[in-house]
């Protein structure tokens, strides 16, 4: 693994290392997004959904209300807010001291949200999106996921060292770099940056991917989302070598297991 050990991550005075690669469990309270499990609505099923979620291994609950699978419709800004703060309650009843990420690209919502539930990781999908994240971010002092939305290593790069001066003139402390798998690329463009996702180790900051059961793995080897757990398996284990320090996924378990032969790897060499 590259450049994982000097990283931590400081959510409202708690610190994660990401010494050992992180897992972040995926939460969807919406009807639409593309993993039919992931989805859950109503606080029982929301709450259930997060437990299993920490049973299995994840380290942050990553929370989100609004699809953003391709060709989707986005819910408006206040549905999005009222299904994300009835999942961030059922969360928290059900885990209060549980890590927790809130996907959202809608910097008032990420404010609704962080007001009434306290720190947690803004991922905002959007690569800045909405110019008020930023200074939110900032403000608040929270740990910010910055996706980007490019299709080289090489522009991503560029765009990100631009995007990344910005925060830090701004007083951004904790950032993340997650290269957008899926966002803004083809299938082939998600392949060639996971190909060359080593050189995002100049950036010097922890790395986000998120490739669990996305449409790459399925046309790769012709399967649904559902029969592409094995297929995520291998696309994590070569991600972890490549300096991954974070992994979003729908099943935690898996990853967990994952992190672990690949440290018992390291370990013997």
């Amino acid at each position: 693994m590259i450049n994982n050990e000097g990283y931590s991550i400081n959510i409202g005075g708690r610190l994660l290392s990401t010494q050992r690669p992180l897992v972040m469990g995926i939460l969807n309270a919406t009807p639409d997004s593309f993993y039919a499990p992931s989805r859950v609505q109503g606080t029982p099923d929301i709450a259930e959904r997060a437990v299993r979620l920490k049973e299995e291994g994840a380290d942050i609950i990553d929370i989100g209300a609004c699809s953003t699978r391709p060709g989707s419709t986005p819910p408006t800004e206040e549905e999005e807010c009222r299904r994300l703060l009835v999942a961030l309650k059922a969360v928290r009843q059900a885990l209060p001291d549980m890590p927790l990420s809130i996907d959202t690209y809608r910097a008032e919502v990420a404010k609704q949200a962080t007001d009434l539930y306290g720190p947690m990781i803004i991922n905002d999908i959007s690569g800045m999106k909405d110019p008020k994240m930023a200074d939110l971010a900032a403000k608040t002092g929270l740990p910010y996921v910055l996706t980007s939305q490019e299709a080289t290593i090489k522009q991503m790069l560029i765009t990100a060292a631009k995007d990344i001066a910005m925060l830090r003139a701004k007083g951004q402390k904790d950032i993340i770099f997650d290269p957008g798998i899926g966002f803004g690329k083809t299938n082939a463009d998600d392949w060639h940056i996971m190909a060359e996702m080593e050189k995002l180790s100049v950036l010097q900051l922890p790395i986000l991917i998120g490739v669990s059961r996305k449409s790459m793995l399925q046309t790769a080897i012709g399967a649904t989302a559902d029969d592409t757990l094995q297929a995520t398996t291998a696309l994590h284990a070569a991600a972890l070598i490549k300096g991954a320090a974070i992994l979003r996924v729908h099943d935690p378990k898996a990853a967990r297991q994952t992190i672990t032969v690949i440290k018992h790897l390291e370990c013997s060499t």
